[in-house]
């Protein structure tokens, strides 16, 4: 069999020449083992700057899946329960309705305030403390337990802020001290100085129809990203529903781990009764915002939902512009795959192009030998 990673590269390269693509970046795991990891294009097309394998990237929605891990692993301690109301960690969550709402409606995407808060616009993303008060300020749109509706943006706080009233540390230093630095990968919830030059630069493909955007209730920065998450302050804060900034080796490296039953190279980051508890599917049903069926679990996406080429096993999440991370049990197998032209495939005219993701996905698999 060919090099498994010459032949992903020759297809990473071909992505970049036929456009729009920029920079990608893919690594997988098999069996605990590296077994590709490789990039192409460019990290920051006005300098020149190039992809290499510790170019970081922001990920958008693909952060969930790495901020949902951050409370199970609270949960595997004993100190976060699941069906406890999300107010009786947080008080000042429960007014206006919301004294119901669980943790886990908040990871399930069954919270009924999938909305950004009122008033909220992208500067609000540097002020972790005001984005919290206007989650706890906001009345439900949809009867909580009730409805799936997803929230883009205020899932990573409503976690994160859990977090960090159990624990007492914000939820981008729990994420170092916990996962990233104890397995060695390079995943960040706000980028510390040090590796601020290695982030990859966003390019914003075509605009969204105006209507799409209106709809979009709960984005970030609507369908255009670039401009709020290439600034630095944005890139050093904590977003952990749609802005976490990583490699894909260090996103592929925590899903080897969660492949392999939460240890991996004698770390052990969770148990293989909590990540069974974690990936037990809680509901497949239309969701209120997104107009989508979605297999979810607790903070992550089942199945072919998390991403291309997931097996039935799998659990993951993607992100908006085209990334993904995942890992599938039954396979051995974890993937991270990152990417800086953010595109919400929403029409812009020109001929088709081929979907990233897919083609990368089914070029590893098939690398390696398929299944």
């Amino acid at each position: 069999m060919a090099d498994p990673n010459a032949r992903v590269h020759a297809v990473l390269e071909e992505l970049v020449a036929e456009g729009p693509e920029i920079g990608l970046q893919v690594a997988a795991y098999q069996n605990g083992k590296l077994v590709v990891d490789t990039w192409a294009g460019l990290a920051d097309p006005a300098t020149g700057r190039r992809v290499d394998g510790d170019t970081l990237f922001m990920l958008s929605s693909t952060t969930k899946g790495v901020t949902a891990t951050c409370a199970h692993v609270l949960a595997d301690k004993g100190k976060l329960d699941y069906d406890r109301p999300v107010a009786y960690y947080w008080p000042e969550f429960g007014a206006h309705g919301k004294d119901r709402v669980t943790v886990r409606d908040v990871l399930a995407q069954r919270s009924g305030i999938p909305q950004t808060p009122v008033g909220y616009t992208p500067d609000w993303l540097t002020d972790w403390d005001r984005m919290c008060r206007g989650i706890a300020d906001l009345t439900p749109m949809f009867e909580p337990s009730n409805r799936t509706a997803y929230a883009s943006l205020t899932f990573g706080h409503m976690v994160g802020e859990v977090i960090r009233r159990i624990d007492g540390r914000p939820i981008g230093k729990f994420l170092q001290e916990e996962i990233a630095r104890p397995l060695g990968a390079d995943v960040y919830l706000g980028v510390p100085d040090e590796a601020l030059p290695r982030v990859a630069v966003l390019t914003d493909g075509p605009p969204a129809p105006a209507d799409y955007d209106a709809r979009m209730v709960g984005e970030p920065a609507g369908s255009q990203v670039a401009r709020v998450f290439n600034q630095r302050a944005i890139q050093q804060s904590a977003i952990p529903g749609s802005g976490g900034i990583m490699s894909a080796r260090g996103l592929a490296r925590l899903y080897a781990m969660l492949a392999n039953g939460g240890e991996l190279d004698g770390v052990r980051i969770l148990s293989p009764e909590r990540i069974a508890l974690a990936t037990e599917i809680q509901s497949f049903e239309w969701d209120e915002v997104y107009h989508v069926r979605v297999r979810r679990a607790l903070g992550y996406r089942r199945e072919r939902d998390c991403g291309p080429g997931a097996g039935k096993s799998a659990f993951g999440h993607v992100g908006g512009g085209g990334s993904f991370g995942y890992a599938d049990p039954e396979h051995h197998f974890a993937i991270g795959f990152a990417k800086n032209y953010f595109t919400y495939n929403t029409g812009g005219g020109g001929p088709p192009q081929r979907r990233a993701g897919q083609a990368v996905a089914e070029a590893v698999i098939a690398a390696l030998g398929g299944w």
